[in-house]
């Protein structure tokens, strides 16, 4: 009902000519929009999860919008620098793509560089190095492709669980037990792999197919340093997409994550991005004690001077956002809007390790 009225509202605004006011305004001039991307589909991924994957048809109907409103596309570290001095142009923002997935090599940054644009890839490189498909997110597509079948779960979850993968719940459930079975059986990287190898079998899901077009990879080292050299930004993310709440293990992961992207692009990151989007308080003083500058979330939001730079609002952009609503965070009006706020300073489990 919310979405319905906010639509609307968005509606009315923009033919009412606000859009184009907060536009040219002082009040949007002083604030920075940052967009968050995950991936683009290779194949079938926006219809497995499109929170996640939008399609390349979608992802360059924003960019069009992108430019047609004459948004000024800044890199993150000048974005951000501009924003504290009350130095930016109009309308500006900056593009961030999570994770560093292979469609963003693959899809992404050929139309960003047709536009010219700079852009932050924060990258969780653990499965950079290891570079088959990430394991909890592929199980769960792995479910959803093979999704017309009840199973038995005794060879990948405990208790010898069935599991209707019919439905939505049933999927859930299976995702988690497998989830669980690895993490209780502390299965290496190469166990999870041939895991996956299993049940794709079992759900007779063509897995080879999957590998040969990179569903669910990162980006491997090679292209790490090949976007590197063309100029994007490859910032932090951690290793294992994780947030440990004990300050060695979480000081642990921003090191080997930042350790492996300066040996693949010859930098030292020292922006970051929270797995999932959320944080605890706690980790803003062990940023502060890792030099790092700032920090993302995936709370909704413009960037302005009083922002703490450790938790920056960010806009995840995807399938589910009307371009109204989209345009209307492009002009500022969206931000405005009441929205749900997830209550707490708790953290979403990471979708992998």
């Amino acid at each position: 009902m919310l979405k319905k009225v906010k639509l609307l509202t968005l509606k009315a605004a923009k033919s009412l000519g606000v859009f184009d006011l907060l536009l040219r305004s002082r009040w949007r001039k002083n604030r920075l929009l940052i967009l968050a991307y995950h991936g683009i589909s290779l194949d079938d991924e926006h219809l497995w999860n499109p929170e996640l994957y939008m399609t390349l048809d979608e992802f360059r109907s924003r960019m069009r919008m992108v430019k047609e409103l004459g948004c000024n596309v800044l890199g993150l570290e000048e974005a951000l620098r501009r924003v504290y001095t009350r130095d930016l142009p109009e309308r500006s923002l900056v593009l961030t793509f999570d994770d560093g997935c292979y469609s963003f090599y693959r899809k992404a940054f050929p139309l960003i560089k047709e536009f010219n644009w700079p852009c932050t890839v924060y990258l969780s490189s653990y499965y950079s190095g290891f570079n088959r498909p990430v394991f909890d997110v592929m199980c769960s597509y792995l479910l959803w492709k093979g999704g017309d079948r009840i199973i038995d779960g005794g060879e990948f979850a405990k208790n010898g669980s069935r599991f209707d993968l019919r439905n939505v719940a049933g999927r859930s459930a299976a995702v988690l037990a497998i989830r669980s079975f690895a993490r209780e059986n502390r299965l290496s990287a190469i166990e999870k792999d041939a895991l996956l190898i299993s049940l794709s079998n079992h759900l007779s899901v063509d897995y080879e197919a999957i590998l040969s077009k990179r569903i669910l990879h990162l980006l491997s080292p090679n292209e790490i340093a090949l976007l590197a050299a063309e100029g994007v930004d490859i910032q932090l993310h951690t290793h294992r997409h994780c947030c440990p709440s004990r300050r060695e293990f979480f000081l642990c992961e921003l090191e080997d994550n930042r350790h492996f992207i300066k040996e693949f692009t010859n930098t030292s990151a020292s922006h970051f991005c929270y797995p999932s989007g959320m944080y605890k308080l706690q980790y803003l003083a062990w940023l502060r004690e890792s030099s790092i500058v700032s920090a993302t979330t995936c709370n909704p939001g413009l960037v302005k001077r009083s922002t703490n730079p450790l938790t920056l609002p960010r806009l995840p952009d995807t399938r589910s956002l009307h371009p109204t609503e989209f345009e209307g965070w492009l002009c500022g009006f969206s931000s405005i809007l009441p929205r749900r706020i997830a209550r707490g300073d708790t953290i979403i489990e990471p979708y992998y390790y």
